[in-house]
């Protein structure tokens, strides 16, 4: 995946044209050749990349809840113009990172480590500045090819994500040479950039400011624990005494505001924690924290959830309605007893409860998601198919509800609507061939009616056409 990568970064990033200029004053990007256009392109292609790899957390709720806690902080950062979307990857070291375009990405490792959603919120806040400041692009417009090089392979060892990556220690190797020296006090310059309008965002969202500053601190002790492995977020976004200072004056001088944390905060942490290491391993470890904090509704929901990741749905029930006895109603409580009647084979209780659940919640995309496996697995397609159809009319941008739509097709026996909805997925994960090839496949299944069939021919000619464009272009 990484040789992938660095191809497609450099074929992308070398594609515009760049001129060795003098370094304007930060904030100004009128020089740089690369637009908000490009950067956006450059960010979609990477990101088709790394939802392809293993490392990438496909899990609705965690998404759902990073990316409502990203958007509040990028409402508040008053930059409405930038699409941002946000994503989770699964790796325990402690990092996070923006792409070109505005797409956000966040260790799992990160989730588990800060101690409060502000501490979580000051990290975005930061990210988020990279993006509205431009700085990916000002680096970029600046440099001559040889610092573009060091930029696309820095680039790729962020995308590798993995603590002891011998590819990512090559890529950092290969692109630092004779190049990095020159540019550490303008990063510098833009993480004293980032840290102060990431402040002004966090403040403006209603977070606890002084998350950002405690957080950098836990960074700066853990430099003397780590010595020469520091975190990755220490490797990315180089820190200094200097920084933490600045911060810390410019907290000083706001108003005290305690700022509880979120329920998502607490069910996301659970989440994670019940989904690392072995069943068993993580069962025992929430037991030991249920018995220490017994009246904590997120550890009864995370003990429940690995309870049933280890095959006890008895067990995990019975967790979860200490969990329902603790806690306001949840969508994150919804959507495991949903998982758990469906585990013991009560697949119409599983809908009635998540359909009443949806009503309570209607801005839940995961119950959306939930509801639809319910019904699938539960013995309710038609219902199913209707509800997704009409669903993916308004969001045919996601790639969940065409693969359940695609599922829930097959469920019914529809061939043809199930290889149209798989081609529409395999277009959202940026692999046109196969989107071409699976409408194929659904125009000779021959079982749509004469509308479905005009629809697959119609979008396979599109496709077709948009492939060989693509070809030519590369022979350019």
């Amino acid at each position: 995946m990484m040789r992938r990568l660095l191809a497609l970064l450099l074929s992308l990033v070398l594609a515009f044209p760049v001129h060795a200029l003098d370094l304007p004053d930060l904030g100004d990007v009128a020089a740089s050749e690369l637009s908000p256009a490009a950067e956006r392109s450059i960010g979609e292609q990477i990101i088709r990349e790394i939802r392809q790899d293993a490392a990438y957390l496909d899990d609705p709720e965690i998404e759902e809840y990073v990316g409502r806690l990203g958007h509040r902080l990028a409402t508040a950062s008053g930059s409405l113009a930038q699409d941002f979307e946000f994503f989770v990857v699964r790796d325990a070291t402690l990092n996070a990172f923006a792409l070109p375009g505005g797409y956000i990405g966040v260790h799992t490792g990160l989730l588990l480590a800060a101690q409060s959603e502000s501490e979580l919120a000051s990290v975005l806040g930061h990210e988020i500045a990279h993006v509205t400041q431009r700085h990916i692009a000002q680096i970029v417009g600046k440099q001559s090819q040889s610092a573009m090089l060091m930029v696309a392979s820095l680039l790729v060892a962020v995308l590798a994500a993995r603590s002891n990556s011998q590819v990512s220690e090559a890529a950092i190797a290969a692109g630092q040479a004779g190049a990095i020296q020159s540019q550490l006090g303008y990063t510098r310059a833009f993480e004293r950039e980032a840290d102060r309008v990431g402040l002004e965002t966090l403040e403006a969202a209603g977070f606890d400011v002084r998350g950002m500053p405690g957080f950098f601190e836990r960074l700066q002790r853990a430099i003397r624990v780590y010595e020469n492995n520091a975190p990755a977020y220490l490797r990315t976004h180089p820190l200094t005494t200097e920084r933490i200072a600045d911060m810390e004056n410019r907290v000083a001088s706001t108003r005290y505001r305690q700022v509880p944390d979120s329920p998502g905060f607490a069910y996301a942490r659970a989440k994670l924690r019940a989904g690392n290491g072995s069943a068993t391993d993580a069962v025992r470890e929430l037991e030991d924290q249920v018995a220490r904090h017994a009246q904590d509704p997120a550890l009864a929901y995370g003990l429940a959830r690995a309870l049933l990741r280890a095959g006890r749905a008895e067990e995990a029930a019975q967790r979860l309605e200490t969990a329902r006895t603790l806690a306001e109603p949840s969508p994150w409580l919804e959507t495991l007893a949903g998982e758990i009647r469906l585990a013991r084979g009560e697949g119409a209780a599983a809908i009635r409860g998540l359909e009443a659940a949806r009503e309570r919640f209607p801005d839940s995309r995961s119950l959306i998601y939930a509801l639809a496996e319910a019904r699938i697995v539960g013995g309710e397609p038609a219902q199913a198919e209707r509800e997704l159809r009409q669903t993916v009319a308004r969001r045919s941008d996601d790639a969940r509800l065409w693969r359940l739509l695609s599922r829930a097709n097959a469920a019914l026996g529809q061939r043809t609507a199930q290889h149209r909805a798989q081609a529409e997925l395999y277009l959202l994960q940026g692999s046109l061939p196969a989107a071409i090839e699976q409408l194929e496949i659904a125009r000779r299944a021959g079982d749509g009616d004469f509308y479905a069939q005009s629809a697959v021919d119609a979008r396979l000619r599109e496709l077709q056409q948009r492939l060989r464009e693509e070809r030519r272009e590369r022979l350019r």
